[in-house]
């Protein structure tokens, strides 16, 4: 792979891993939210939502770099 593809499919990733931060740890917030103003709690469910956003947006960057770093390898080997 060229230095332009590569510096493409880093700039893919990086997009890729802040979408996933994004949206997990927002979906997390506003679960939690509604949760809050279903219940009459008032932070219990929004920072629960924000662990757990935070831990499945974690995860799903894991797997993400993961795989782009064995495909790079993967191209680099060939």
């Amino acid at each position: 792979m060229n230095d332009l593809g590569k510096a493409t499919a880093y700039f893919a990733l990086f997009s890729e891993i802040g979408l996933i931060l994004l949206f997990t740890v927002l979906a997390g917030i506003l679960a939690g939210y509604w949760l809050d103003q279903r219940l009459g709690t008032n932070p219990v469910f929004v920072l629960v939502g924000f662990a757990v956003g935070g831990g499945s947006g974690a995860y799903g960057c894991w797997r993400v770099m993961a795989g782009f770093l064995a495909k790079l390898d993967d191209d680099d080997r060939r």
